[in-house]
């Protein structure tokens, strides 16, 4: 899943770098299993990093949308954050997606505010020229460009399915270059840790409990050569549907934890 969501460790080269044959089947099977949902998180400060943040709280509302031939993703993040000032700064992110199911093709866009003040806004579509390779991205703001992405780039939705794909094959560590269209500078690399995967268990959502899950950290570092620590990190709970739980999102100076509040799936869509 998206959570502002973009390696160093080429640990799966031969599932991912690039994907061909086998391997390419089995993302493409996970990718077709993707749930549609809508849920809510609940967020909460964790702890802090000795910055300048005191407390914080706030809400993540996520759909994921069947659109036949691709998905149609919905992020608002919001969150209100007190400094040791005792001031409260209101941050939110509107984030939407369209993924073509095949995994090569994306339109995204994004806003940010601090306070109803914009802050940051991307917009464009990004494509690429087969699974596992090379692309590029089209940006229409902040400013109209192009970017070359990597052989071996994903974006979200497919990225999900290569983790969630990986896990299944008892794979433990995975580096593979994400683009989401959250920032401006295209590509980042993400190092995937993947520290269990369990068979299905019970679980307070009912729909969840028949499915395998498991535990994986994810990093995301710019793709610069002194890019020696991540950008942002987030770890998480995976069903094999793609939904997730359990959120810790660590942004430097805090990290917050996110619980799944309310949850409801999609009734199958006849395309």
């Amino acid at each position: 899943m998206k959570i502002r969501l973009p390696a160093l460790v080429a640990a799966l080269s031969l599932l991912l770098h690039p994907m061909l044959g086998r391997a390419e089947s089995l993302v493409a099977h996970v990718a077709a299993g993707l749930a549609a949902y809508r849920g809510t998180y609940r967020l909460s400060l964790d702890t802090t990093h000795g910055g300048d943040v005191v407390a914080a709280s706030g809400t993540m509302n996520y759909e994921v949308i069947d659109a036949c031939d691709g998905w149609a993703v919905q992020q608002r993040l919001d969150m209100t954050i007190t400094n040791r000032d005792g001031q409260d700064v209101q941050m939110v992110s509107d984030y939407a997606t369209w993924e073509a199911k095949d995994g090569l093709k994306m339109r995204f866009r994004m806003r940010q505010t601090t306070d109803t003040a914009t802050t940051e806004v991307t917009s464009g579509e990004a494509a690429l020229e087969r699974p596992g390779g090379a692309g590029e991205v089209r940006y229409t703001l902040p400013k109209a460009g192009v970017q070359k992405l990597p052989i071996g780039t994903l974006f979200p939705m497919w990225h999900t399915a290569t983790i969630i794909a990986a896990a299944e094959q008892g794979k433990k560590f995975l580096a593979v270059p994400l683009f989401d269209g959250t920032s401006d500078t295209g590509a980042q690399d993400t190092s995937v840790v993947i520290t269990s995967w369990k068979t299905p268990e019970p679980f307070r959502i009912a729909a969840l409990s028949k499915l395998p899950s498991g535990y994986v950290h994810v990093a995301f570092f710019d793709r610069t050569p002194d890019a020696s620590e991540p950008d942002y990190e987030v770890g998480m709970r995976y069903w094999e549907n793609g939904v997730a739980d359990e959120l810790e999102m660590d942004f430097g100076d805090f990290v917050m934890t996110g619980k799944l509040a309310d949850f409801k799936l999609a009734a199958p869509r006849r395309c």
